[in-house]
């Protein structure tokens, strides 16, 4: 199964989100759109090939729950600067597993 459509997709997400550094709510917008991009396309995945993609759509959807949670928990601008990163990292980090895994797989 070729997956070049949904890996374009996310490698755009990346590229999207690479300059976005500060919490403000024009950069808390874009984090929030590429996850739901993210999420559209990660559900896309796992209903061509659930064997192979079902643990990111459970496992790293819910790490990246978590950070933005814990983002709207924030109570401090400092701590709200640290989550926001946190949340772009889960953000990032699932992105790269996904088209990592659409690489490998053939």
């Amino acid at each position: 199964m070729g997956y070049a459509k949904e890996r374009g997709k996310l490698e755009q997400l990346l590229v999207k989100i690479a300059s976005v550094d500060t919490y403000n709510e024009k950069s808390l917008a874009i984090l929030v759109d590429s996850y739901e991009k993210y999420s559209h396309t990660v559900r896309i995945l796992k209903n061509k090939n659930a064997d192979i993609f079902m643990d990111m759509y459970t496992n790293e959807l819910q790490a990246i729950k978590e950070a933005k949670k814990t983002l709207r928990e924030s109570d401090s601008d400092e701590s709200r600067q640290i989550n926001f990163i946190a949340y772009k990292t889960s953000i990032v980090s699932a992105l790269e597993k996904t088209i990592n895994t659409t690489l490998e797989t053939v």
